[in-house]
């Protein structure tokens, strides 16, 4: 089966992908590099052509309020129109937990923008919201440095292993469109400042940790059920302490 994967070349795409690959599927990588372009629609035609999945996890180059609604809202149109004029069977969008619950940020409004896009096309689909992934920690604690502090919340958190959002996309993407949302976290959750200090002494980091109930996160206040999953979400296996062991 041809799998289309925007943004394959990123992260997520890189590992899905490759798991793709291995379950005996031909896999797409699809991005502004290899001359597919979602905002401009260039290459989107050919790159789909007897495609039966797209599976997209691309990403905005800015997070900023206007550009990135900017990119999903316009990414979103062109990819789902193209499809819709490609006979695709199943779309596949990865999002973030959260998303409704964190309307504040303007990310989220954003990934809120391509949900109800991906809804409102009448392609079958599966939503998957991801929560943080491990390789986002360290910009997770350095957001909270405050010359030799680092001050973060206590709020919950349960990050993922990029390459379990990764399997769980692959999986997803072979069966049957679920037409609903779904989720996926790490199978550890702990205050958000604990993975922090974790972090820390994994790299003999001397910063202080300082617990912070008022702490923001990049700008917003949340509590344990912020970016934490529902009930019944996707486990990858991976713990944050085994992920970080692993790396070099």
């Amino acid at each position: 089966m041809k799998i289309v994967v925007i943004g394959g070349t990123g992260l997520i795409g890189k590992a899905l992908c490759n798991k793709l690959h291995e379950m005996g599927h031909e896999a797409l990588a699809a991005s502004p590099s290899r001359g597919v372009n979602t905002l401009t629609g260039e290459g989107l035609q050919s790159a789909l052509h007897g495609a039966e999945v797209v599976v997209d996890v691309s990403n905005s180059p800015s997070f900023e309020d206007v550009a990135v609604l900017d990119f999903f809202e316009t990414s979103g149109r062109n990819l789902l129109k193209t499809e819709a004029a490609a006979g695709i069977k199943h779309h596949v969008a990865l999002s973030v937990v959260g998303t409704e619950r964190m309307l504040e940020s303007g990310y989220f409004r954003a990934k809120m923008a391509q949900e109800q896009l991906v809804k409102d096309s009448g392609i079958p689909y599966t939503l998957l919201r991801a929560t943080q992934f491990f390789e986002f920690i360290e910009s997770i604690a350095q957001s909270g440095c405050e010359g030799s502090c680092i001050r973060l919340t206590t709020a919950d958190l349960q990050p993922v292993a990029s390459s379990d959002v990764a399997t769980a996309l692959a999986k997803i993407a072979v069966q049957a469109p679920a037409n609903q949302t779904l989720e996926v976290a790490g199978p550890d959750r702990w205050p958000l400042v604990e993975f922090a200090r974790v972090w820390l002494h994994h790299n003999h980091d001397p910063r202080q940790i300082i617990a912070d109930d008022k702490a923001h996160y990049f700008g917003a206040q949340i509590d344990d059920l912020s970016l934490t999953p529902g009930n019944q979400p996707i486990i990858g296996p991976t713990h944050f302490e085994t992920w970080l062991k692993s790396q070099a």
